[in-house]
């Protein structure tokens, strides 16, 4: 394994039924980033299932429900996000929609930036190189670093890009997983000394330079993948002012807009 610088599952309980409810239009539609008509995109917010579980009261996958058309077909998910991690996804609007992102995605043609606050001193580029396999400590399922012939070892890879320079040692980074394994960002970056802040599960700072850190400081920013009307497209989905308030608090970025556009 190496990091290199150039510059609730197994419960056995049944998940919690969810029905939308009053509101959950609302809630939803204010999410969506992107419409056409084989794609919706949106930007989760932190906190929000993907998909019902153990302890899962409310997912976006059932909230996609009140988005049905009037023939009943409900939006697919075709990927995941943990659910403290905000930002970019998309929904297909139909069933061979489904069927191309779904692949597009298994087939690594969708390319994704995030951004991650850290507190740490990386050089200005790198790349983590470190085979992860699912553990569970204390019931909760984790990825750990493991070598690539210990029994359900992954290979993973992670590039960074640090963005941003700020106070009491602060990076603002742009990840790039080239794969795509449970937590791999957070134990990547957890696995080099430089966890996520507010990142309870992988050891990261909760407070720092008097800023409580109450949320994940992982945020999926740009999704590019193709399209079935044979085309790229690229979504966007701006950071919001919890996490765009301390990263300018700590001097990381100025005029939201300005900053994050460009980040590739």
């Amino acid at each position: 394994m190496k990091a290199s610088g150039a510059g609730s599952r197994g419960t056995g309980r049944a998940p919690t039924r969810f029905l939308p409810g009053p509101g959950d239009r609302e809630f939803v539609e204010r999410l969506v980033i992107h419409v056409d008509d084989q794609v919706l995109g949106f930007n989760k917010p932190s906190g929000l299932a993907v998909q019902g579980g153990s302890g899962v009261t409310r997912d976006l996958d059932h909230l996609l429900a009140v988005l049905a058309t009037a023939k009943g077909r409900v939006p697919r998910l075709v990927h995941r996000l943990d659910r403290e991690t905000s930002g970019v996804m998309i929904a297909a609007r139909t069933k061979p929609a489904a069927a191309f992102f779904s692949a597009a995605f298994a087939e690594r043609r969708a390319r994704k930036t995030y951004l991650a606050l850290i507190f740490g001193d990386l050089p200005e580029t790198g790349m983590v190189e470190i085979p992860l396999r699912r553990v569970n400590r204390g019931g909760i399922d984790l990825s750990a670093p493991a070598r690539a012939d210990d029994p359900g070892a992954q290979a993973a890879c992670t590039r960074w890009r640090v963005v941003g320079t700020g106070e009491a040692g602060a990076q603002l980074l742009a990840l790039f997983p080239e794969t795509g394994r449970m937590h791999q960002i957070r134990a990547h970056l957890a696995a080099i000394g430089a966890p996520i802040a507010g990142d309870r599960k992988y050891g990261g700072a909760l407070a720092k330079a008097g800023l409580p850190f109450e949320r994940l400081h992982l945020h999926a920013l740009h999704l590019a993948l193709p399209h079935p009307k044979d085309c790229e497209f690229r979504l966007t989905a701006l950071p919001g002012p919890e996490l765009f308030g301390p990263w300018r608090e700590l001097a990381l970025v100025g005029d939201a807009d300005a900053d994050f556009g460009h980040v590739e």
